[in-house]
């Protein structure tokens, strides 16, 4: 398999996988204009092709801060049952009709109770979205699994509310746990309460670090929470020089810890200069555990085609690359070994095969 294989049919028809992907960030603009108008709030614009424009052009701040500013309106539109039911299953087929066949969605439930859901109705009620968007799309012959993780705000005190809700819900379609939010000045080990928490209950959970934070962020993250992934992880590589690995990214790649990558938000926030310099691809050439991610497909307007993609034509990826990120993602997901296992070879490799 080549880079001169890969154009942008082929990439559209290969299966993907994505760990790392925000509910509140990936909402459709016409969904965003019509739930804005029945819950009466005021957006940039009404017209949706304007407010996709309005969100990517917002997000390319270059600042992790103001970044996060933009999910005011996807926020005010996701406090009713009527509206968290429409974008979890939109989130769905969106996913399906990009080639996904395994996602692993990621929102905080305290952020959507300001219209008066408690915090496990909101849990239901996005589980009872995702599971109509998965069957529509399996009748629609473009299967997905979704599994879900419940984040903790890691500026707020309720981080170990969402770590409870996490373990009540992990037989309900909750597969894990991560803490998001500014990343500077929050350090993970002030919720380590929630993360033994977690590690007690067996329930997986991720964190993001080595974002707007550098190196005491992921070892934080890792050697003193037990992160098993790494959201983001990009400033991993201030820790290899010409090459050569320090104690902290040995450990990441010799345990196999999984980074969550996403080229075209680390652009907007600042974590990154370019695509064809970003570490996504010197780290997979160190044989780090990368995957390929989206973040927030509405505020980055992008998708996974578009990932890969740019990767294709800025950084030189080719379609072994492509599988190779893949299949760490699947290997990564925080679902049993049997059933990362039947995706891998029952899904992902031949669906590979079949498109090139």
């Amino acid at each position: 398999m080549t880079a001169t294989r890969v154009d942008a049919d082929v990439i559209r028809r290969l299966p993907k996988a994505v760990l790392h992907d925000h509910l509140d960030g990936g909402l459709r603009p016409a969904t965003v204009v019509d739930l804005a108008a029945a819950v009466g709030h005021t957006l940039p614009t009404t017209d949706p092709d304007e407010l996709a424009a309005w969100y990517f052009e917002a997000a390319n701040s270059g600042d992790l801060v103001r970044y996060i500013a933009t999910f005011e309106h996807t926020l005010a539109v996701m406090q009713t049952r009527e509206g968290l039911l429409r974008v979890a299953e939109e989130y769905v087929l969106d996913l399906a009709a990009d080639g996904v066949v395994y996602a692993e969605v990621r929102y905080a439930p305290e952020l959507n109770t300001r219209g008066g859901l408690a915090l496990s109705e909101v849990v239901e009620t996005v589980q009872e979205g995702l599971a109509a968007g998965m069957a529509k799309a399996a009748a629609a012959g473009t299967p997905v699994r979704v599994g879900t993780l419940l984040c903790g705000m890691r500026m707020f005190d309720r981080v170990r509310e969402a770590a409870d809700l996490a373990v009540a819900f992990r037989d309900a379609g909750v597969v894990g746990f991560d803490i998001a939010g500014a990343e500077d000045g929050f350090p993970p080990a002030d919720h380590l309460d929630a993360f033994e928490h977690l590690r007690r209950e067996s329930v997986p959970f991720t964190i993001h670090a080595g974002e707007a934070h550098g190196l005491p962020s992921i070892h934080q993250a890792v050697q003193v929470c037990g992160a098993q992934r790494i959201g983001h992880g990009v400033r991993l590589t201030e820790d290899i020089v010409d090459g050569k690995l320090g104690r902290l990214a040995g450990w990441v790649r010799d345990r196999r810890i999984a980074l969550e990558m996403c080229p075209t938000s680390n652009l907007q926030t600042g974590a990154a200069t370019s695509i064809a310099e970003h570490p996504i691809t010197a780290l997979k050439d160190l044989g780090f555990r990368v995957t390929l991610n989206t973040d927030n497909r509405l505020v980055s307007g992008t998708t996974m085609t578009r990932e890969m993609s740019l990767l294709v034509e800025e950084a030189g990826w080719t379609a072994e690359d492509l599988r190779t990120v893949t299949v760490n993602a699947v290997k990564s997901a925080f679902i049993p070994f049997d059933e990362r296992k039947a995706l891998i070879e029952d899904v992902v490799l031949p669906g590979y095969a079949a498109a090139l």
